[in-house]
């Protein structure tokens, strides 16, 4: 449990070269804290079927520490976003009859790397500036957004009324455009 602690500090770059290094197959468990969700949200997108995304997030996680030590990774969150959407594609690739394959599978075509580092920078931006947001309307959106729980979920799991959910979420949407926005004017 200490060593985990420790753990936890680590970016994920450090995290990647000591799973490749010692064999710090612990390590994962933390990728998968800070990922996992984002590789169902990816996953759930792409094959429409909670089940299937649960599936293939844990595959993609218990498959990360032989792919680690294959591959050279300068930036984990996009290549982990490539290879869980490659999972994806594999997956449903597997479910189409021989032969047949539809448009939408065209429209999945691989995103070159400058798209990725450019999602990956607006990722970044959005998650500090959600930082800055007051605490209630943060999770509200957090739990809504990204981990896709419906409003009586949120309202649920938060403990606080429907309405002060709804409100929280409205009200975090507006700051959080209002952030944004302020700092592309800042950055101009």
């Amino acid at each position: 449990m200490f060593k985990n602690r420790k753990y936890r500090k680590l970016s994920d770059e450090e995290l990647v070269l000591l799973i490749r290094q010692e064999q710090a197959s612990q390590c994962i468990g933390i990728l998968y804290e800070r990922y996992g969700h984002l590789v169902f949200g990816l996953a759930l997108k792409y094959l429409k079927n909670k089940n299937e995304a649960e599936d293939l997030t844990a595959h993609v996680f218990e498959h990360l520490f032989n792919k680690l030590q294959k591959h050279t990774i300068q930036h984990f969150k996009s290549w982990l976003y490539t290879l869980s959407r490659n999972e994806c594609l594999m997956f449903l690739r597997k479910q189409q009859p021989q032969g047949n394959v539809s448009a939408e599978m065209y429209a999945l075509q691989e995103e070159p790397a400058e798209d990725l580092a450019e999602k990956e920078i607006k990722l970044e931006l959005l998650e500090e500036k959600m930082t800055l947001l007051k605490d209630e309307q943060h999770a509200c959106i957090r739990l809504f957004y990204l981990e896709e729980k419906s409003y009586q979920q949120v309202s649920d799991e938060l403990k606080l009324p429907l309405s002060k959910v709804k409100s929280a979420i409205q009200n975090g949407k507006r700051n959080l455009k209002l952030l944004l926005e302020q700092h592309h004017e800042f950055n101009k």
